[in-house]
This record gives structure tokens, sequence and C-alpha cells, in this order.
């Protein structure tokens, strides 16, 4: 006896149209049911996670300054993952860029003026893309698998951000800590409305990057080549569009908005570089692109959701007693449950024997 999928010739637009939906109700469901084998009340627990975070101003900030460095990604990933190349290395781009863009006020804390913080962000937007030229160039030129490859190399910038923070980096001043100088003034992303709250324009970079590629995804040429390669590049490479070239370009986009989100995350939020600058925003994206159905302005939503999930989990530490992994079982539960749905949306099962088989 076998499973297989058997795609429906004539999808419902309705459930396709709601299957984001479908899957939060679903999380929350099973989110109830961990919690109460967890011997916590179900609905104090989904209160502590999707609505305690949005009664204080302060926390809606909060929400904004976790939402945008996972729209920035997601954004980047979306395309990849339109064009049919599996980019899952973006969490070692993020970090990547912060690196490359905390360069210049680390190691030259004396120049100072308007032009720091632009700088800084092309750097670490150079530095994400650099840095996911790698898989794409091996995938290109060698065939070699990008999953693999870009994953990997995440934990090779992880290392290397440790090593840094821990050695020539290390701050001279800090007592032996495992960080960087705190950035200058001038090195610092403005917050939006500091009177009220401190979130930062990466944010707005992340509301812009989407409009951006929406445009280019819906109304050029080059956005026409990405969909038609990833869903049939015999067809593309008719049209005369390059596979290669393909590949690097949706590669280079989403290492640049990675690299983007690295020093905005980097620069707005933390102000110095430390071990850890990301609690997995890059592997946490890739829900937020599928959940967002790789469009980005539904991405933008699906940020916001999955921002308000972490948020969710620090409440619930603190008012359930409930451990920090909570949060990721919650995100794990998303995930699947969008994949059900569409691939129950578009697929039906068949249950083949032997002899049907045969």
């Amino acid at each position: 006896m076998r499973f297989e999928l058997i795609r429906r010739p004539n999808p419902s637009p309705v459930f396709s149209a709601l299957s984001p939906f479908v899957a939060l109700a679903i999380t929350a469901f099973l989110g109830a049911i961990m919690f109460a084998m967890l011997g916590k009340a179900p609905h104090l627990a989904l209160y502590s996670y999707f609505i305690e975070p949005l009664t204080e101003v302060w926390s809606v900030h909060e929400l904004l300054i976790k939402a945008a460095p996972l729209i920035l990604i997601a954004v980047g990933l979306s395309v990849c993952f339109m064009s049919n190349n599996w980019n899952i290395g973006a969490e070692g781009q993020f970090i990547m860029g912060g690196i490359f863009g905390s360069a210049l006020p680390v190691l030259l804390p004396g120049f100072q003026g308007p032009l720091v913080l632009p700088l800084m962000l092309l750097m670490g937007i150079i530095g994400g893309m650099a840095y996911a030229a790698i898989p794409a160039l091996l995938k290109a030129r060698l065939n070699t698998n990008e999953i693999l490859s870009s994953l990997m190399l995440v934990y090779v910038a992880q290392l290397f951000l440790d090593w840094l923070v821990r050695g020539p980096w290390r701050n001279p001043e800090g007592y032996n800590f495992p960080e960087t100088r705190s950035f200058h003034a001038d090195a610092i992303l403005p917050e939006i409305l500091s009177a009220s709250g401190r979130a930062h324009y990466g944010f707005v970079f992340a509301v812009v990057a989407a409009l951006v590629m929406w445009f280019v995804l819906n109304r050029t040429l080059k956005g026409f080549e990405i969909r038609v390669m990833g869903q049939s590049p015999r067809a593309g490479r008719f049209a005369g569009f390059s596979s290669a070239g393909t590949v690097l370009t949706t590669f280079l986009i989403a290492g640049g908005l990675a690299g983007l989100a690295g020093i905005s995350e980097v620069s707005g939020a933390i102000g110095q570089l430390r071990p850890e600058i990301s609690p997995g925003y890059g592997f946490t994206a890739i829900i937020v692109a599928f959940l967002g159905r790789l469009n980005p302005l539904g991405i933008v939503a699906a940020g916001l959701v999955l921002a308000l999930s972490y948020l969710g989990g620090e409440a619930a530490q603190i008012s359930l007693g409930v451990s920090n992994k909570v949060a990721n079982v919650f995100q794990g539960i998303l995930l699947f449950s969008v994949l059900a749905c569409d691939t129950l949306i578009h697929y039906r099962i068949r249950i083949s024997g032997r002899s049907a088989a045969a």
C-alpha cells in the first residue's frame, strides 16, 4: 500500500484564499491541546500568546521591531522559492550583513557624520549578497544542492561572528565580555516615533521592500522570468531565459535583503555586535514566506503574525512559567499546518495497493 498525491484539476479558489487562516485556526487548536497537556489553562495561554502582547503601546513597538527582519528576509526568500531555488541559509546571510555593516563603527569609531549610517546599510546589503553568492555560484556552476550548501554556511557565519566578538573585535573597555564597542550616535538607526517607543526604520525598510518586490514580480519582465523558471524551467529555456542567471539573481536579492535586515537589527535594536544577534529570524522567515503564500504583500501580514508568536512566547514564559521552547513548537505547528492545508487544497490523496500499482 502506498500514498499518492494527485493534483486537483480545479482547486477551490475560496479555500486557497482561506488556507492561511485555516492554518492559524489549526495551530491555535493544537496549541490549546499542548497547553492542556502541560497543565495550563488553554484560554489563558492563548490570551498570553495572541492578545496580551497587543495591550500596551511599547509592546506594539516591540512587535514592529521583531516583524521587520522577518518581513525583509521572507520577501527575499519568496523570490528564491518562487524560482524553485531553495535558499535555507538566510540566517547566515543575516549574520554576515550585520558583520559587514558593523565593520565601520567598530574598526573606525572616529569616523562620524551623516554618511556613516548609509554606508553601514550599503555594506550590510553587500555582505548578505556576497554570502548568498557562494551557494548560488556552486549551484549554477557545479549543480551543487543549494539546500545543503546554504544551510551549512549558516554555521560558518555563526562561528565567525562568535570568533570576532571574542577576539579581534572585542571591546577593549568591555571588561572581557564577548561584545564589540557600542555604536556611536551616528551609527544608530533612528526610531520612527521616539516619543512613544523604540521601533526603528527597519520596519519601514521592510514595507518598502515588500512593495518594490511585489511590483518587480508582477509588473516587470524579470519578475515574469523568475516565475516562469520556477514553474517550468524547460519553457523558460525555450524563451531564452538563463537558468544560471535566475539562480544568481534570486540568491543575490534574498541575500541583500537578509543583509539589510541584519545590519538594521544590529544598528537599530541592539547597538553592537554580540555572539547572538538573531533568535532564528532566518529560519522563521521560511514560515513567514509560505504563510504569506510567497506574495510580498501577504508576507507583511504573516511577518506580524510570527512576530506576535515571539512576543507571545516571552509573555507566556512570564505569566504561565512555560519554557521558551514553546514558541518554537508553535512556529513548527504553524509551518506544518500551512504546508498541510496547501497540499490538501491543491492535491488529493490516493491510496494504492499492490494490484492497483501494478
